[in-house]
């Protein structure tokens, strides 16, 4: 019998009514045994949490299993590996898995992705801008919203992990404007001071119609919503003829208990003839070399910046989860271990 490793993790107590609290997670130790053959053991170093998380604690029918209860939930990481039966991944070698909220994972080697280091870029960049928010940002602005230089975009949820990639992403591929909103003074003077975007408005201020419109009077031809609700009403409003919405996030819908009202404005899809299209990132992987290529070249150039809320230590993984869902995090939030 080979050596055990003492795994601590965060599993799922019971189903959050409304937003999520402490009582609806369970911190444990788990027993794992060496790994078998073909898989590898992963100390994790780095773990994400992420919006899309508050839906899979829902026990409803969507694009992904929900999370079961009594049991660990999963998301992205980074480790390093301390035990491999296969030789495709050696000891020492840093992974991308899917196997966060927990301190070690036996898995398939198979299941990983081996992370090339690159200079001047940590390890947890690739759970932000690197990772999945990152390739969600790339297609959802390139493929599914069909960006166009000259493009005017709005971004909801500007300064999180998805939103502060966009914006630049527009700015560099050729927007003629790039304006977001955000939840806090900070973060607007920090979207248009670091990021570059060329305008942004804190949300709480004053209707968000009133705030796009002086920020964009000539209306906008793209937005990539986070957000939802009364920004989206908002952007529809400004929209110009054949405008583009890509439906990435509704964050202000996730901790709803009731049913939440629609924009009003709808009728004016027809007349502008906009297109909205919710998206996935799933169906996009066909991107990521492009991507990392691209957006890797521009971190490595200084053109694009990134940001990381960091919070130390598995305990704190659902206080960071919380967090998140208030708007607590500048860039990617990540939890450090």
């Amino acid at each position: 019998m080979g050596r055990m490793t003492t795994s601590r993790e965060v599993q799922l107590a019971a189903r959050p009514q409304g937003e999520p609290r402490n009582s609806d997670f369970n911190i444990v130790d788990i027993d794992l045994p060496a790994p078998g053959q073909g898989q590898i053991q992963v100390r994790n170093l780095f773990l994400t949490v992420d919006p899309y998380m508050r839906g899979r604690m829902n026990d409803v029918k969507s694009y992904t299993p929900p999370f079961a209860l009594g049991e660990t939930m999963t998301g992205g990481a980074v480790g390093v590996v301390t035990h491999s039966e296969d030789a495709r991944v050696p000891v020492g070698a840093h992974v991308l898995h899917d196997q966060g909220w927990r301190t070690h994972a036996n898995i398939d080697a198979g299941r990983v992705k081996v992370l090339p280091e690159l200079a001047g870029v940590p390890l947890s960049a690739y759970l932000g801008v690197l990772g999945m928010p990152g390739l969600t940002a790339y297609a959802g602005l390139l493929r599914t919203a069909e960006f166009r230089e000259g493009d005017v975009v709005f971004v909801s949820g500007a300064a999180g992990a998805v939103g502060s990639a966009v914006g630049q992403i527009a700015r560099l591929k050729g927007a003629s404007r790039v304006i977001g909103s955000a939840g806090s003074a900070g973060k607007v003077a920090h979207l248009t001071g670091e990021l570059g975007f060329d305008a942004a408005f804190n949300y709480k201020d004053g209707p968000v119609s009133e705030q796009l419109r002086a920020a964009a009077p000539d209306g906008i031809d793209v937005y990539f919503d986070n957000v939802g609700g009364e920004h989206l009403e908002a952007a529809i409003s400004a929209m110009h003829s054949m405008g583009r919405i890509a439906i990435c996030g509704m964050i202000s819908q996730y901790n709803a208990t009731e049913p939440t009202p629609g924009p009003r404005n709808m009728v004016q899809i027809i007349g502008k003839q906009l297109t909205v299209r919710g998206f996935l990132v799933t169906p996009h992987y066909d991107l990521f070399d492009t991507f990392a290529q691209e957006v890797g070249g521009w971190i490595a150039s200084g053109q694009m910046k990134f940001d990381e809320t960091v919070v130390e230590g598995i305990d704190r993984t659902p206080e960071a989860f919380m967090g998140l869902l208030k708007g607590q995090n500048t860039g990617k939030m990540i939890v450090k271990l």
